[in-house]
């Protein structure tokens, strides 16, 4: 396995040594495991809200796709020699800084946050592990977050540069409409996230994390997808529908893919003899689904897998294990093939298809972009008593609007599907 030094398990904040049996990343772990953060992904949504799946009893949510991405990333990192407690806390943190109604909710937020440099669901993930979670404090009364390791940080970054808005001497930006991972507020520790990684550059460890977040979700949405009788095998083999699925993939996920080879893929795909013959939801058709999601996981896996050893060789990605040097975080990259990545692009379009692009969906978004608009102005209305406590000094303490609005945007993206209307209900009343 690849060792990590000191300089890798350093923390922004120092503190006092740990148990010696527990590694640095078992404590970075244990830490993502008992935020309210993680928790609060629960009743937050994935794809689609829960109402949409009414017919199912236990639809995904951000917190099962994230301990599910977790099980994938893990087994990933262990394979390819990285530090499969680092990597798996990657992967259970990289969707807590999404607000309400997913993605949804992240351009209403980011309408919203105009002012203070706009609203990014991988820069509010750092601003929660670094800043907002409730776990250590400075010796000058500040909040260092849940204070995770340099690595465990860089692993949770998969877009480490700035906003395109937004450019620091020696920091690389985004260009428009480019996801990033940290706001101007939070530079400082960025910086220190990224001491010695040269660059842009993506850690190898949060590549894993990326890939294994792909796997999971466009193969449980698809899963969730036929349990819920959106999408049917039957569509599935009809040319026609594929042709409709492939387009949309291509412009939604994939715009330089061609449409032929599109089409070639999927038609091989669902052709593969995992696919169940049928599906009627009964205990063998859910036992037969079940073996086409394993099936999928390990496929798109072991794909990456052998690429990365054909390209790297085992002993470069497996390091120390291998008996040679250990390949540094930043020196190796995750090879995924274009055809696995077609593949797993097609899983997306297929609940894409059946599922986001449908007219109800449509209507159900513009309620929620309106709910999270008036939500912001009801909080400002009456801050700093309409925020939670612990984010009323933030809002006082605010040298300018800028950072008042930050503090209100802090406090919305930290609401759940169902606490965010509960709270409008309530401002409402008293506005």
């Amino acid at each position: 396995m690849t060792r990590y030094d000191e300089h890798d398990q350093a923390r922004w904040a120092p503190e006092p040594p740990g148990n010696p049996e527990r590694s640095a990343f078992e404590r970075d772990r244990a830490r993502v495991l008992h935020s309210a953060s993680l928790r609060r992904l629960a009743a937050k949504t994935q794809v689609v809200t829960p109402t949409d799946y009414a017919s199912m009893h236990s639809p995904r949510t951000r917190l099962t796709h994230s301990l599910e991405c977790a099980q994938i990333g893990r087994e990933m990192g262990k394979a390819l020699g990285r530090d499969p407690d680092l990597v798996e806390t990657a992967c259970l943190a990289h969707d807590l800084g999404h607000p309400p109604f997913g993605h949804n909710g992240e351009m209403a937020l980011d309408r919203m946050a105009v002012r203070c440099g706009g609203f990014q669901g991988n820069a509010q993930n750092l601003r929660l592990l670094t800043r907002l979670e409730a776990k250590v404090m400075t010796e000058d009364g500040r909040s260092a977050g849940l204070n995770l390791t340099r690595a465990t940080l860089d692993a949770v970054c998969k877009y480490p540069w700035t906003s395109h808005s937004f450019q620091a001497p020696g920091v690389p930006h985004a260009c428009e409409g480019r996801p990033y991972c940290v706001y101007p507020d939070d530079l400082a520790v960025f910086q220190w996230i990224r001491e010695g990684a040269p660059g842009d550059s993506i850690s190898f460890e949060a590549q894993i994390m990326d890939w294994a977040d792909d796997v999971a979700y466009s193969v449980h949405d698809l899963e969730d997808a036929l349990t819920s009788g959106h999408v049917t095998l039957e569509a599935l083999r009809d040319p026609e529908e594929r042709a409709a699925v492939c387009r949309l993939t291509r412009d939604w996920y994939v715009p330089d893919a061609d449409l032929n080879e599109l089409a070639e893929i999927f038609a091989r795909l669902v052709a593969d003899p995992l696919w169940p013959g049928r599906f009627d939801a009964g205990l063998v058709d859910l036992a037969g689904l079940k073996r086409l999601t394993s099936g999928l996981i390990g496929r798109f896996c072991t794909s990456a897998q052998v690429a990365t050893r054909d390209v790297y060789g085992s002993r470069a990605v497996r390091g120390a294990r291998a008996g040679g040097e250990p390949a540094g975080r930043h020196s190796t990259d995750l090879v995924v093939p274009a055809a696995t990545r077609l593949e797993c692009a097609l899983l997306k379009g297929v609940t894409a298809y059946y599922v986001m692009s449908r007219d109800d969906h449509h209507a159900t978004q513009a309620r929620q972009r309106d709910l999270i608009a008036e939500l912001g102005s009801l909080i400002m209305l009456g801050a700093p008593a309409t925020l939670e406590p612990a984010l009323r000094p933030r809002f006082e303490e605010a040298a300018d609007d800028a950072g008042r609005l930050r503090a209100v945007v802090d406090q919305i993206a930290s609401l759940t599907d169902a606490s965010a209307p509960a709270w409008h209900r309530r401002l409402s009343a008293h506005a």
